[in-house]
């Protein structure tokens, strides 16, 4: 397993609870990606500074966040001039913000086992040159073919929904 572990854990709680641990918040967004019930936003910048947001349907594989989007669609637009984005999601007990840079991934070794975590979720993708294609898709993620991303994070930040509750902004070293 190639996860990431912080170089840096800061308690953001004001109430007085303890720094959150970065393996379970890690834990249960591997456990919660890719359902289709777990709630996932990509955050881009466009090109003339305004934000932009959408639903996306992630994967967590070998340490590394993965996400589609159609080569038209305004995220896909706003990755290919500015990569900085950011990556939302409630998972059970915590709700995490993933802050980094996304990449395209065409490299074959790796977007078949990608392809194979999102069949196991339920998504049937199939890798089809260097992206990949289904017979659906969510609207967000426009026509086939879908590009494949990975966001590599550089910081994380987590506020728990449950006991023990607290916050923590973990920052990550360079991968």
């Amino acid at each position: 397993m190639n996860d990431r572990e912080p170089v840096e854990a800061r308690n953001l709680d004001i109430y007085g609870g303890g720094e959150l641990a970065w393996d379970t918040a890690r834990d249960a967004l591997r456990a919660a990606l890719p359902k289709m019930e777990t709630p996932v936003f990509l955050g881009t910048v466009r090109p003339d500074g305004r934000p932009h947001a959408a639903g996306i349907g992630a994967l967590w594989h070998e340490g590394d966040l993965y996400f589609t989007s159609g080569p038209g669609t305004r995220k896909a637009r706003d990755l290919a001039a500015n990569p900085a984005c950011t990556i939302s999601v409630r998972v059970p007990g915590v709700d995490l913000v993933l802050e980094g840079e996304a990449e395209r991934v065409t490299d074959p070794a790796v977007l078949e086992p990608v392809a194979a975590g999102y069949r196991e979720g339920g998504w049937p993708a199939q890798v089809d040159g260097d992206a990949l294609t289904a017979p659906f898709s969510a609207q967000s993620a426009g026509p086939p073919p879908w590009y494949l991303y990975r966001l590599t994070f550089r910081t994380a930040v987590g506020v728990a929904t449950a006991e023990p509750f607290g916050a923590t902004r973990w920052s990550f070293g360079p991968r």
